[in-house]
């Protein structure tokens, strides 16, 4: 599963998978396992807004943390996302 950063965030490495790119642009965070279980779904937005689909584990500090790290992050991560996907941001073309 390609990560966005080796590092982790909030204890939680950023990552999507080679099943959910044909989905608009999110981030998964989860532990070291990177499982979903328990992982977070992060639908990213053209300006790098946030919305929570799944909050697994984390809480609402891990959660706005996260958000902020997206958000100054985004454009970055979203040129990791095009690697594999065509798909655009949450909320473009019908999402």
């Amino acid at each position: 599963m390609p990560k966005y950063y080796e590092f982790k965030i909030c204890g939680y490495y950023l990552y999507y998978t080679a099943h959910c790119v044909i989905e608009a642009m999110h981030v998964h965070a989860s532990d070291r396992k990177l499982t979903r279980t328990g992982s977070a779904k992060f639908f990213v937005k053209n300006n790098g807004d946030t919305t929570v689909e799944n909050r697994g584990h984390l809480t609402e500090i891990e959660i706005r943390e996260i958000r902020l790290f997206i958000k100054h992050h985004y454009k970055e991560m979203y040129l990791k996302w095009r690697e594999m996907s065509d798909t655009g941001f949450y909320g473009e073309k019908g999402e």
